[in-house]
This record gives C-alpha cells, sequence and structure tokens, in this order.
C-alpha cells in the first residue's frame, strides 16, 4: 500500500480547507494526534505500522471541511458526519480503504448500528468501528485534543468522566483502550503548544 507522505496529506488538506483558519485548526489537531501516537508507541512494543499510524492520525478529521459553510461557520448539528465525509474524500482521492476507515472508526469510541438508530444520528445504519491496532491507535489518541474555541488538551481522566455519559459501555471501552495504550503524557505538548490541559 503506498502511504501518502506529510507533504502529500498537508496538500491534501489545502485542497479541501475552505479558508487559512479552517485548516490551521484541523491539521493543527491532526498533527497534534499524531505526536500523542508516536508517545504512546514510544513506550509500547507490540508492532503497529508508525507510517500507517501517522497517516491515519494526520487524515483522520479531513471531513470536517465539509461542514463548514459559506460565512466559515461549522454545521455543529452534523458533526458526527465528518468522519463519513472524510471516508467519501479519501475515496474520490483514490486512497486505499485501510486510510478511509481512519476518518469513519474514529468517531467517539466508536459507533455501533444500535447507537446510530437509538440516538437518530444523521448517519447510514452501521457500525464505525476501530477494529486493527492502528485504527485504535489513532482513535485513542484523538480523544486527547479538541478542536474545541480555544483548541485545548484533555486529560484521560477528563475524557472518561466525559465518555461516561454516553453509556457504561463507552466508559468500558475508553477503559479497555487505556489498559492497552496508557495514559500519554501531555503536560508537556500542551505547553508546546500553548493550549490549556483540562
Amino acid at each position: 500500500m503506498d502511504i501518502p507522505s506529510v507533504d502529500e496529506i498537508r496538500a491534501m488538506h489545502l485542497k479541501y480547507s475552505p479558508n487559512l483558519e479552517a485548516f490551521e485548526l484541523v491539521f493543527t489537531h491532526c498533527e497534534i494526534v499524531w505526536k500523542v501516537a508516536e508517545r504512546i508507541i514510544s513506550r509500547s512494543g507490540w508492532g503497529v505500522d508508525p507510517e500507517l499510524v501517522r497517516a491515519g492520525c494526520l487524515l483522520h478529521d479531513i471531513g470536517v471541511y465539509r461542514l463548514y459553510d459559506a460565512e466559515g461557520r461549522i454545521d455543529g448539528g452534523n458533526y458526527v458526519r465528518h468522519g463519513l465525509l472524510g471516508h467519501e474524500i479519501l475515496q474520490s482521492e483514490g486512497m486505499p480503504e485501510e486510510l478511509c476507515r481512519f476518518c469513519s472508526c474514529h468517531t467517539g469510541v466508536g459507533l455501533r448500528k444500535a447507537d446510530v438508530l437509538i440516538q437518530g444520528l444523521p448517519l447510514p445504519p452501521a457500525d464505525y468501528i476501530a477494529v486493527t491496532p492502528e485504527e485504535r491507535l489513532v482513535m485513542y489518541a484523538d480523544k486527547f485534543h479538541s478542536k474545541t474555541t480555544p483548541p485545548k488538551f484533555v486529560s484521560p481522566d477528563t475524557y472518561a468522566t466525559y465518555v461516561g455519559r454516553f453509556g457504561q459501555d463507552k466508559a468500558e471501552t475508553f477503559g479497555a483502550l487505556r489498559a492497552q495504550f496508557g495514559d500519554p503524557e501531555l503536560e508537556s505538548l500542551a505547553a508546546s503548544y500553548g493550549h490549556h490541559l483540562s
């Protein structure tokens, strides 16, 4: 499988971004997720493909650009669709399914068909679940940074409390990810980006 370079991925972000502000927000977030994932990989002995993880981190949120309106506002009501929209973008670019899935399978700690139906989510009823170690690592690393205004880092305990509001099964899934990958060190990253750590 051909894995795109950082420069190729950056060019793709610029192609789909509606403006420079959106690009800076989304691409910086993707870079941060990559740095979090690198820290996790450096502490573990299990075998993930670091180049595949890099590409997954840098591409996972490319669908966010499709949610911006002409005035530069994000459609928050349809935000849950950004993963599927990213999957569609990468498919249109001829990217392999292994890369497309980083977009559609990173939301929360995974969305099951039952979640889509019970919550009435604006998605085709299906499972959107990270399966491979690389997919699970990208999904996990993504939980520790938020594109809020202003952007912020999120501690493992803060995210655990947040995700628990969506049900015991989601809290247990996040707990299993923490047990598998460990808690990343975020303080120095937060300081280097000048983002608050909640």
